[in-house]
């Protein structure tokens, strides 16, 4: 048993390792908040469903990745300071997330073949709901908002006549 948790725990910290680097180089092209399977569906209520379960509550609870890694876009906005370019870099960013939490969930599912039965089970359980589940939500919960305040902001910069290509780094 105490093989199977050390090949267990060196694979799940290989998975978390190896989340950042994977998320920062892959295309920002593939992602878009308005499509599949990043859109909000139906029974999502644009996020409402999110905030009914307490989202809005505890998700500043958990690490931020974005305040220990300088080159990850800060997550921080302040809708009066931000533009509509750099709210869309936050929309794709959230489908990012989404993306590399998911597939690391699903890789996570190794736990089952290192050590079937309940025992990887149990470990894949926790992975998935501590490790990958609340930043699935939280990304869900924030995507609608802020795919609202880039539309806001565009229809006040076209109104503006502001067609400048500010920086988008946050």
């Amino acid at each position: 048993m105490k093989n199977k948790l050390k090949r267990i725990a060196a694979s799940v910290l290989t998975l978390a390792l190896l989340a950042h680097p994977v998320g920062q180089a892959l295309p920002r092209r593939w992602f878009d908040g308005g499509r599949f399977p990043y859109a909000c569906y139906k029974w999502e209520k644009q996020g409402k469903l999110y905030t009914r379960i307490g989202v809005d509550r505890w998700k500043t609870l958990v690490p931020d990745m974005s305040r220990i890694l300088p080159d990850m876009v800060k997550k921080q906005v302040t809708p009066t300071a931000v533009t509509a370019a750099q709210a869309a870099v936050l929309v794709q960013e959230t489908c990012v997330a989404e993306a590399v939490h998911t597939a690391s969930s699903l890789l996570g599912l190794i736990c089952l073949w290192l050590w079937p039965g309940w025992g990887g089970a149990a470990v894949w359980l926790v992975w998935f709901l501590l490790g990958n589940l609340p930043f699935i939500l939280i990304q869900r919960y924030n995507r609608p908002r802020l795919m609202r305040l880039r539309d806001l902001l565009q229809r006040r910069e076209q109104r503006k006549g502001n067609h400048e290509h500010p920086d988008t780094d946050l």
